[in-house]
């Protein structure tokens, strides 16, 4: 029986990754080892891991991960109060197939969309 997922994100630099999600989006550091060039973050539940990739071109980059909520609307206006950039195509909206979604890049492009059933 599956349980969990914890996606896997390519990421350039451990401290701008850990600053962005940890800052910006509310996450913080799950567990207590340190281990060189990978990181784990968690919020509410739900984990990202991400390992080292120093030669990703963020240009190159589709790394991609779908986050449901039951706060979307909340969740939006925390990122607007931290000045958290909006994917310029990814405004929260109703979307065709029953969906509320917004989206957001982190700062090696990985795209992060939250959505919530309406």
């Amino acid at each position: 029986m599956l349980t969990d997922i914890h996606p896997k994100l390519p990421m350039r630099d451990k401290n701008v990754t850990r600053e962005f999600y940890i800052s910006k989006l509310g996450f913080q550091i799950f567990g207590n080892a340190d281990y060189d060039g990978y990181l784990m973050l968690e919020k509410d539940g739900i984990q990202i891991h991400f390992f080292e990739f120093k030669e990703l071109n963020p240009k190159e980059n589709y790394g991609q991960v779908y986050i449901r909520t039951d706060n979307i609307e909340g969740f939006y206006q925390s990122l607007l109060d931290t000045k958290t950039t909006i994917h310029p195509n990814g405004a929260l909206e109703i979307k065709p197939w029953g969906q509320k979604e917004f989206s957001v890049l982190d700062p090696d492009t990985n795209l992060l969309t939250f959505g919530q059933e309406i």
